[in-house]
């Protein structure tokens, strides 16, 4: 008897297609990357308190490459690989790092060898990587994940790719960002305007389902305060938008814009500005070593005890 295949959990219904719209354009983008960075900064030091020695090393969800260079720094002598469903994204990273994006499995494989230093780019969704069976030793994401609406499909293919005892690290926005939006725009209508993101505990219940040991996460918000409600709205749009599949089609109008924008007024904070909260969460764990064979047989592991030192 056939085994019915398990439905995919949507962390929401995301337009895909949307979302590759909204990042091709990197200029659009550009002004919502300080926070990108601090977040990255924040992944920095949590990646410096796992000791490894990765020869390949994949940013998944790569944008403009801005976390290349510092891979690569931390690990002069790993092979750093940036992908992005994105092609604008990745011809920006390409522009900014050196080598241009690679198009075909074989080429992108020769040259990931052991011997090979510096960076490569590649446009392709990172829940279908043009890679190999554990090819990689460090996957690193940041802030891409909720993009799409199937993460744990993600997380099974960054599993697949990933070396036995390789790390996946990542971070991505939690269930209360932007909730200041959407509390303005519920005195506009009933459409969603902001991506309704996955609890930490989902994550972390679905990492383990994917096949990760002793995942670890943890989560901060952090808040971003704006003189006026334009230029809150600006970065939220600079953040790509909103890329649901049942958003509101056409534009606000005037009297539903004005509404939104007295709606914001009225959360001015004691100091006189507007805030606008993200839940970031960070994620880590590994691949383990698998305990039974391709055929169900389990594995049995033997250490050999040590010799006493004379």
């Amino acid at each position: 008897m056939q085994v019915p295949a398990k439905p995919p959990k949507l962390s929401a219904p995301i337009d895909i297609e949307r979302v590759r719209a909204l990042f091709s354009r990197p200029e659009r983008v550009a002004p919502s990357d300080f926070l990108r960075r601090e977040v990255s900064s924040r992944m920095q030091d949590r990646l410096q308190l796992v000791k490894i020695v990765p020869q390949r090393v994949l940013d998944a969800g790569c944008g403009e490459g801005a976390d290349l260079p510092m891979l690569q720094k931390m690990y002069a002598a790993a092979q750093i690989l940036g992908v992005d469903a994105s092609e604008a994204m990745a011809r920006a990273a390409s522009a900014a790092t050196g080598p241009a994006p690679r198009g075909g499995l074989n080429q992108l494989i020769s040259r990931l060898l052991p011997s090979k230093t510096g960076v490569d780019l590649a446009c392709a969704d990172f829940a279908e990587l043009p890679l190999a069976l554990h090819s990689m030793d460090l996957v690193w994401s940041n802030l891409a994940l909720h993009w799409h609406p199937q993460p744990d499909r993600v997380f099974a293919e960054w599993r697949r790719v990933l070396r036995v005892e390789g790390l996946l690290m990542f971070s991505c926005f939690g269930p209360d960002t932007f909730s200041e939006l959407r509390t303005a725009f519920a005195d506009v209508d009933l459409f969603p305007h902001a991506l309704p993101f996955v609890d930490m505990h989902d994550f972390g219940d679905q990492l383990v389902e994917a096949g990760f040991s002793t995942p670890v996460l943890d989560m901060e918000k952090i808040t971003v305060t704006y003189d006026t409600p334009e230029a809150l709205l600006a970065d939220a749009r600079a953040w790509g938008g909103n890329p649901l599949a049942t958003r509101r089609r056409g534009l606000l109008g005037r009297a539903g814009h004005a509404a939104l924008l007295a709606a914001l007024e009225r959360q001015r904070r004691p100091d006189g500005k507007l805030g606008l909260t993200f839940e970031v969460l960070y994620g880590h764990a590994f691949r383990p070593a698998p305990r039974t064979t391709s055929q169900g047989e389990s594995i049995i592991r033997f250490d050999l005890p040590r010799k006493p030192s004379k």
